[in-house]
């Protein structure tokens, strides 16, 4: 099946003619370095049921591609329309996972994930971000505080340059405390009506088995919630990206409601380093900006959002959190009223509240900007319906899907 917009690609041509092409133009160098990132997650083999198979094997500094799939220590089987989705940056490993549109024939399914930066380096050229020798730089040469965060009268093109530098961009005292009440009742109106199962919200379980609302996805249906994509305030800031960006369209999904629990063993209450086109569409969708407004405090003890800065202009490996080794990434103490934006393509994460039995942690209400242009490459409202799997309403983890592909 075409991919609107892309050219249509022979499995046996292009890994013949056109991959060999782009690897000695620089992207198998760009890949191998990717794999060398992860490390130890072998060859890899893309399998379509019509047409045969190819290996990626690291060597030498770069990949070289083999017919069939021996040589494979991941072999993925996967349609030739995802296949080609992945190639024009158009599908991702995780959004095929989610889908149930992969199997895994040999070898671990999480390896797929493990190689998405060596593929899009291999694919498309888009090198590896290395937050190690990033150099990132104010208006004046001097090195970027990326942990600074502004006020709405601040000077709009050191705000414009920190957006677009860091990708990411802390406002404090965007919205008047009375607002923020107004919210809040709203949020409770919409935890009250969730229901699990009803695909609008995610649900996830504490280490006693305990039941808890996490996230509901249709706060757009509430009069004051709703109001805040388009509120000017909002908009202005939105102004500030070099690109024309537009609310996002969506119905009542064009707003989340976010609640933070700690101490959340099953589900998806907190999130790894990721980004938001992570489950495919990046070359149809991006650039994209999410704007989360905080309703109560974000701190690490309640649960904070984590941004890698700079990580936008490339390719990062997914990684959990809390790893060993993982980045600690740049972190605000944002209070009630503040809004945060980021580039979708910016790696960022919201790890588990540090502390136990506080009378509240972190909720936010989340929305999303784009191009006028820009569209969900799998022709739904929003990505939720890809998560929900389960009539519970849990979303279930990456590495635990991954296993049972």
């Amino acid at each position: 099946m075409a991919i609107e917009g892309f050219d249509d690609l022979d499995f046996n041509t292009f890994h013949r003619e056109e991959l060999p092409r782009r690897i000695a133009a620089g992207h198998g160098a760009k890949a191998a370095a990717a794999v060398a990132r992860v490390g130890r997650i072998g060859s890899l083999a893309l399998r379509i049921p019509t047409g045969g198979a190819y290996t990626y094997v690291p060597e030498n500094g770069t990949l070289r591609i083999a017919a069939g799939e021996d040589e494979a220590d991941t072999v993925i089987e996967l349609e030739h329309a995802a296949w080609e989705g992945l190639v024009h940056d158009y599908e991702s490993p995780p959004g095929l996972l989610y889908g149930d549109r992969v199997s895994c024939r040999r070898g671990k399914a999480i390896r797929l994930v493990n190689w998405e930066p060596a593929l899009r380096a291999l694919y498309t050229g888009r090198p590896l971000f290395d937050p190690e020798t990033a150099r990132l730089d104010d208006r004046h040469g001097e090195p970027l505080d990326v942990k600074h965060a502004f006020r709405p009268g601040d000077d709009r093109e050191d705000m414009a340059h920190f957006l677009r530098t860091a990708g990411y961009l802390l406002v404090r005292e965007v919205f008047a405390p009375e607002e923020i009440e107004g919210f809040l009742a709203e949020a409770a109106e919409l935890r009250a009506e969730a229901r699990r199962g009803d695909q609008l919200s995610w649900w996830a379980k504490d280490a006693r088995g305990a039941e808890a609302l996490c996230r509901v996805t249709r706060a757009g249906a509430k009069p004051q919630l709703g109001t805040i994509p388009t509120d000017p305030r909002m908009l202005g800031l939105v102004a500030l990206s070099d690109h024309p960006l537009v609310a996002r369209r969506g119905g009542d999904e064009t707003v989340s409601v976010i609640w933070k629990l700690p101490e959340m063993k099953e589900g998806l209450a907190d999130l790894p380093w990721h980004r938001d086109c992570g489950m495919g569409g990046h070359s149809v969708m991006c650039p994209v900006l999410i704007a989360s407004l905080f309703l109560t405090p974000s701190t690490p003890e309640t649960g904070e959002l984590k941004y890698l800065p700079g990580s936008w202009s490339g390719t990062t490996p997914y990684m959990d959190a809390n790893a060993p080794g993982a980045p600690r990434g740049a972190r605000f103490a944002a209070a009630p009223g503040d809004v945060s934006l980021h580039y979708g393509d910016v790696m960022h994460a919201a790890p588990p509240p540090g502390a136990q039995n506080l009378p509240l942690y972190r909720i936010s209400a989340v929305t999303g900007y784009a191009r006028a242009e820009a569209r969900n490459h799998l022709g739904t409202k929003s990505y939720n319906s890809t998560l929900h799997g389960r009539e519970d309403g849990q979303i279930e983890h990456l590495e635990d899907v991954a296993k049972r592909v």
